[in-house]
Parts: C-alpha cells; sequence; structure tokens
C-alpha cells in the first residue's frame, strides 16, 4: 500500500531522485518497457513496477497518450483564437466552454484571466476551414463580443521549464 503523499506546498507532491528520473523518462517515452525503465533508472524491475504504480496512485502520471501527427490525418494548419465573450454574457461561458470542447478541431481550450475569455488551439485542414470553425462557433453566437485568429506556423511540445526544474 502506498504511504500518504507528502505534500511541501498547496497540490505539491514531493518526489524522490528516482521518482522524478521514471517521470522524466516516460514524459518522453509513455512506451517504454518496464524492465528498460528500470535498468535506466538503476532499480529492480519489481521495484520500478511499484514506483510507476505509486506515482500513479499519487496523481503525479495521470494518463499515458499517443502524439497523433495532425498532417497525417490532413489537418494541417493549425490556429489560436482570443475569444472575449459580452459582459452580459459571462454566465454562459462554461456552456460555451462545454460545446466547444465537443468541437473536433478543437485540440486544447484555455480559460483565461486577463483581456481575453478563451484562448481555443484549432487544428483544421486549411485557411477555410479555419474560418468556418470561427464563423459556426463563434461569430454566430451572440455571447462571443469579439474573435481574434493567429495561425501557428510552427508547434513545439516540450518538457516545460517549470518541471525541468522540477525534475
Amino acid at each position: 500500500m502506498a504511504d500518504a503523499p507528502q505534500i511541501s506546498a498547496p497540490g505539491r507532491i514531493e518526489l524522490d531522485d528516482v521518482d522524478r528520473q521514471i517521470v522524466a523518462i516516460l514524459h518522453e517515452n509513455a512506451r517504454i518497457p518496464n524492465v528498460e525503465l528500470a535498468r535506466e533508472v538503476g532499480i529492480s524491475p519489481s521495484t520500478c513496477l511499484a514506483r510507476v504504480r505509486s506515482l500513479r496512485e499519487r496523481g503525479v502520471i495521470v494518463r499515458y497518450t499517443a502524439e497523433i501527427n495532425p498532417a497525417a490525418l490532413g489537418f494541417t494548419l493549425q490556429a489560436l483564437v482570443s475569444v472575449r465573450i459580452r459582459p452580459g454574457a459571462r454566465h454562459l461561458m462554461e456552456q460555451i466552454s462545454d460545446e466547444l470542447r465537443q468541437e473536433p478541431e478543437v485540440a486544447q481550450l484555455f480559460f483565461l484571466g486577463g483581456t481575453e475569455d478563451f484562448l481555443i488551439h484549432v487544428r483544421v485542414r486549411d485557411s477555410e476551414h479555419v474560418r468556418q470553425f470561427v464563423l459556426k462557433n463563434l461569430s454566430a453566437n451572440p455571447a462571443v463580443a469579439l474573435t481574434e485568429t493567429n495561425l501557428v506556423f510552427e508547434h513545439h511540445t516540450a518538457l516545460s521549464a517549470g518541471l525541468r526544474a522540477v525534475l
């Protein structure tokens, strides 16, 4: 049975060096076999399996995913769409968020504090597709006051600086 999580700051779970090494390796390759992971970290496979299980139980590892190449599926263009909701329609923000998350083009949806209310990362076939997405899902919505679309020329996923500092 796993020990209770050690928390030093609100919501932060303490990790030892072995846990940090496991998280860093799994972040780069979630499909690494346990035996190879154990060898890279320098522990036995059974200990490694128990460590990974503990990381999942403590909420450090949330899920394992496959990174898909959107262009291979015909989504050759990505865009970031900023959205501002009308002041009188703020009560609809959760509903709007729920509706947007259901759209197949939406890769990520951020609820923001600041000038804009949402930032939507969309993957689309072409510029006409992004235009239709904005018109159908945002411009046609009377709660939406303003949208601004920026095309993504390059997109890189990396271990964030904050995670690097911890790991």
